[in-house]
């Protein structure tokens, strides 16, 4: 952290704090990016699909039935929305009580990050476990519902929650990275004229694309340990240790092709859009 800039340039929300810009912006790449975030779900999961080559089972993975969507793209809009504005107003409302810029910047996106990952825990359980080929539950007509209940029936009610400390190792520090990432990406690079449309637009596009994929690649390894905790319901030391046992630091990689681009591009997208509509509510 001491090679981290002395000062951090305002890219807080509007001064009144609103969050419209954060939940639509978060909506729209939700909504875009689902069937990217379904194949990294299976591909993390180690589910078999369908095809003779890789892009065959890439598109068997992504293309419809969606099951369980209008779960995931709610949960992940509200939860990323949470995380990017309560990091804005956290960090904001820190470094006005004389926090430094480092822990204003950290501290915020953690303590929300963890909130979230644990209030959406049983709803991304459910809507990974549905995405498995075959699965009976998944043609229901509330297909996370019915799996939802099967699972407190079956396992007990706490089994909901099952993962929730790689959930939250993995969502957390993606979270936390990203945002700094795009706080300090706005201090290193180069000023641009803010008349300047396109400059603006490359510049934010620039942090976007960075801090996803920063995010996205460091916390693959944990995306890998919570879907495979879903399948085997092993806990988080016993399950990294049998699957270190098994390929090594393989499993590490697993997905990443799919996840960087499923992870990376709705939290660029995110970012990007979030300072559109910011301009554009503010003009």
């Amino acid at each position: 952290l001491g090679l981290l800039p002395p000062a951090l340039p305002e890219m807080a929300p509007a001064a009144s704090g609103n969050p419209v810009p954060y939940f639509a912006a978060s909506g729209a790449s939700a909504l875009a990016f689902f069937p990217l975030w379904k194949a990294a779900a299976i591909g993390q999961s180690g589910y078999e699909v369908a095809g003779s080559g890789y892009w065959q089972k890439y598109w068997q993975a992504m293309k419809p039935p969606w099951r369980g969507s209008l779960v995931v793209i709610g949960g992940m809009t509200w939860a990323r929305a949470a995380i990017f504005y309560g990091s804005d107003m956290g960090s904001r409302w820190m470094r006005t009580q004389g926090f430094g810029t480092a822990i204003s910047s950290t501290v915020p996106s953690l303590l929300v990050s963890v909130f979230a990952q644990t209030v959406n825990q049983p709803f991304v359980r459910s809507s990974i476990m549905i995405q498995k080929p075959g699965e009976e539950l998944a043609t229901r007509t509330f297909p996370n519902l019915s799996m939802i209940k099967q699972l407190a029936a079956t396992k007990g009610p706490s089994s909901l929650w099952l993962g929730l400390d790689a959930a939250i190792l993995k969502t957390a520090p993606k979270y936390m990275v990203a945002v700094v990432i795009k706080d300090y990406m706005g201090l290193w690079l180069a000023p641009v004229d803010p008349q300047d449309r396109q400059a603006v637009l490359i510049k934010s596009a620039k942090i976007a694309v960075t801090a996803g994929i920063a995010g996205a690649v460091l916390t693959n390894p944990l995306d890998v340990v919570r879907n495979e905790m879903f399948k085997t319901e092993e806990r988080m030391i016993p399950c990294m240790t049998r699957m270190t046992k098994e390929t090594g630091i393989a499993w590490f990689f697993r997905g990443i092709n799919k996840n960087w681009v499923a992870v990376a591009a709705p939290i660029a997208s995110t970012i990007f859009l979030t300072d559109r509509f910011k301009a554009w509510t503010e003009s």
